[in-house]
Parts: C-alpha cells; sequence; structure tokens
C-alpha cells in the first residue's frame, strides 16, 4: 500500500500583512490599498482553516514568515528601512510569502523519471515585493524536505517568470500513482502582466524529470487574465481526476480537455459556464482558488471562501451542483477575510505535496495541539492593526520582528531565525 498522502503547506500569515496594493493584476489586492489590515485576525483565520482541514482528516504542514522587513534585500539596494521611500518600504515589509501556493512547483515521486519527490522554488520575478522571497522560501524548504526520497531546486533564471504551483495542476487517480501534470502559461494580460512563462515552465518539467508523454502545457486565456485571474489557481483547479474550472480559464478549452481526455482514463470535467457564473464573479468570490481534496471518507470536498456562500450566482452554481450528485459532493465554507482582501483565497494560501509525511521534517507538520500553541503565539504578539502609513515605524518593526522570533521558538525551527 501506498505511503504518499497529500499534504497542504499553509503560509502562517505574517506579522506585518498589510494593504500597499503592490500587486498589479491582482484587483482585490489594487481595491483595498491603503485599507487598515489586522494581522492578528488574518493569522488566526488561517490557522481556524488549517485546523478545519485537519477535522477533515488531511494531513496539515506549515511554512513560516519571512523576515521582515527584508533587510538583506534593502541592503542590495543600498538603502535601509528608515531611509527607503515608501514604496520601496513597503515592498520590504509584505507578507505575501504567507501565499504558499507561489512556494514552488512540486512534482511528486511517481511522476518523475528517478522516483523521487522534486519541488523548484519559484522565483517570483514579476513584482518586486514578491521576487526577494525565494531564498528564505528555499531555506525552508532545504530544511523541510531534506530527507533522501526528495530533490529541492533553486529557482529558474529569472529572465522568465514563475509563479509556482498556483499555475500548475496535477490528475492523477490517486496521489500514489502516475499522474499528469498540466502547467498553465500566460502569454498575454491585456492590461495586466502575464505572470507565468512558457519557458519556466519547460524549465520545471525537464528538472523534474517528468515524462514528456505525461506533461502538457496549456495557455491561460487572456480574457481570464484581463479580468483579474493573474494565477491559473484564481480559475481552475484539479483534484484526482477532476478539473474543475471556469468556461474562460483557458485560451484553447477544447484543446486541452481533448488531451486530457486521452491521456487520463477516467477524466471528469467540472467547468462552470460563464453564463451562469460570470467571469467577474468567479473571481470576486474565488470560486476556484478554493482547495478541491478528497479526505479519507471518499467525499471530494471543495473549501471555499465564505465569499462564495454570499455571491448569489456561485452559490446558486453550488446547491445545483451538489443537488445533482456531481464529482464535488460537499463545500465547506472558510473565513479568510483578511487574506482575500489582500487577493489570497483558501487555495493562495497553501502548497500540495504529495509524498510519505513520515519523511518530511516533523517541525513543519502541525496537528491541533500545535495549532493551539501557535494560536497562543499569535494572539500575543501579532499587532492587532497595521495602517499602511505606519508600515515603517520603529515600534512596528521592532514588534513585527519579536513575533516571528517567538514564532519560531515554538516550532524549534532556530535555523530560519
Amino acid at each position: 500500500m501506498s505511503t504518499i498522502r497529500e499534504i497542504n503547506f499553509d503560509g502562517i500569515v505574517g506579522p506585518s500583512h498589510n494593504y500597499a496594493g503592490l500587486s498589479l493584476g491582482n484587483l482585490a489586492s489594487s481595491r483595498n490599498a491603503g485599507e487598515v489590515s489586522r494581522p492578528r485576525a488574518a493569522a488566526l483565520q488561517g490557522l481556524e482553516k488549517m485546523r478545519a482541514n485537519i477535522g477533515l482528516g488531511l494531513v496539515q504542514g506549515v511554512f513560516v514568515p519571512q523576515p521582515r522587513p527584508a533587510r538583506a534585500w534593502l541592503s542590495e539596494l543600498g538603502t535601509t528601512i528608515e531611509e527607503a521611500e515608501h514604496h520601496i518600504a513597503a515592498n520590504a515589509m509584505s507578507a505575501s510569502s504567507m501565499w504558499a501556493a507561489n512556494a514552488a512547483t512540486v512534482s511528486p515521486g511517481p511522476d518523475a523519471a528517478d522516483g523521487r519527490c522534486h519541488l523548484t522554488v519559484a522565483n517570483l520575478k514579476t513584482m518586486p515585493h514578491r521576487s526577494h522571497e525565494w531564498p528564505g522560501t528555499l531555506a525552508q524548504l532545504r530544511l523541510a524536505f531534506a530527507s533522501d526520497g526528495f530533490t529541492v531546486h533553486g529557482p529558474v533564471p529569472p529572465a522568465f517568470g514563475d509563479e509556482g504551483a498556483a499555475n500548475h495542476m496535477r490528475i492523477t487517480p490517486s496521489h500514489g500513482e502516475p499522474g499528469i501534470e498540466v502547467f498553465v502559461y500566460g502569454v498575454s494580460g491585456g492590461p495586466f502582466p502575464a505572470r507565468q512563462h512558457i519557458e519556466a515552465s519547460k524549465a520545471i518539467a525537464r528538472l523534474h524529470r517528468l515524462d514528456p508523454d505525461r506533461t502538457v502545457f496549456a495557455a491561460q486565456s487572456e480574457d481570464a487574465i484581463a479580468a483579474g485571474a493573474f494565477h491559473n489557481d484564481v480559475v481552475a483547479v484539479a483534484n484526482g481526476l477532476v478539473l474543475f474550472a471556469h468556461e474562460k480559464a483557458f485560451a484553447d478549452r477544447d484543446a486541452l480537455v481533448a488531451e486530457l481526455a486521452e491521456k487520463v482514463p477516467g477524466f471528469e470535467l467540472v467547468e462552470v459556464p460563464d453564463a451562469e457564473v460570470p467571469l467577474k464573479d468567479a473571481i470576486r468570490s474565488y470560486l476556484f482558488n478554493a482547495q478541491l481534496v478528497t479526505p479519507p471518507d471518499g467525499a471530494m470536498t471543495l473549501v471555499a471562501p465564505t465569499e462564495c456562500r454570499d455571491t448569489p450566482s456561485v452559490k446558486v452554481w453550488i446547491d445545483r451542483h451538489l443537488a445533482s450528485n456531481g464529482a464535488i459532493r460537499r463545500v465547506e465554507f472558510v473565513d479568510v477575510r483578511q487574506s482575500m482582501a489582500n487577493g489570497g483565497g483558501p487555495a493562495c494560501l497553501r502548497l500540495r505535496v504529495a509524498c510519505d509525511p513520515a519523511a518530511v521534517d516533523p517541525r513543519f507538520l502541525v496537528d491541533e495541539a500545535k495549532l493551539d500553541r501557535l494560536a497562543d503565539v499569535i494572539a500575543g504578539h501579532w499587532p492587532e492593526e497595521v495602517a499602511s502609513g505606519d508600515i515603517r515605524s520603529p515600534s512596528l518593526i521592532a514588534d513585527v520582528e519579536q513575533a516571528r522570533r517567538a514564532l519560531l521558538d515554538v516550532l524549534g525551527l532556530v535555523e530560519l531565525a
């Protein structure tokens, strides 16, 4: 019997969480720029989502916030957090590493020629506030996945933008069997940048030693990017043999569906028509930026943000699908409103890694008791509110740095201090 299970590694929302509106093309980020954020509430909401997933019987892991301000990056720019212009300081204080779907691209062992689970850290070169994340992410990946069954790769050279698992899907009968890996790239995004370059996706497929016959490259639709789907996971998500997608997710929907149907016996498309859920509703509610998972009871479950319940067209579609006994058998709504206001739903907050949990550094895995300890640290150390004009405040910076140290102490991850 295979020991491979899917682990969802969630990024813990950092104490510097703020709304600086740094992400061009992310409509929620732009819409809420300048608003007052609530880092403590955001982090606790994230823990409650993890707790709900554990309740479903899923294996849960965490990644920790990166050092903020990003002093090493500021030094490379010849400045400090005290002296930097406001927009540079904002990029140095971003808590965007909480969106672990952008941490790396993951290919499980059954897909790779060498039988090892491969992870390539994303370079995130398109946006300044994310471009300096990869060294910190790589350090965590190399700790968490240090055992012999893993290969952790550095970033694709930055001429080619790579934004990680948010543009990658896997279709497979089970986590322990060989699957078809789908890399989604952008060509044009209308007024917004297309963030995933096809050459980055091809490089990752080669590095991960994937079978070309079981690897698919698909272009994201320009309409989707222009509407605010800055990553594929805003309009499509896969689990098992199911691809759950909006009608306008892909540039050539028919060709992709035909190729997957040919390559994957039992493949099923669950498609949401634009006539029933307009693209703008799908993106505002983050219907597809949900976690599509199969708990031990076998009932495929969509872990969706509460915004889906509150968007009439989306709620009608969900109710109709559940009543039809379709592929998705259950929907669990979770409150991650603080993350959503910055453009990240439940799926943005997690990186899926299919592997043997026993091979992972246990400091990165959590249960109910460990979540309780993390909640105590967050309640005691995370700022309650952060105004965007206060990000260079000496007292806030001191609080942010102390909060991270307290978290690392509880997890025993002193190497990351």
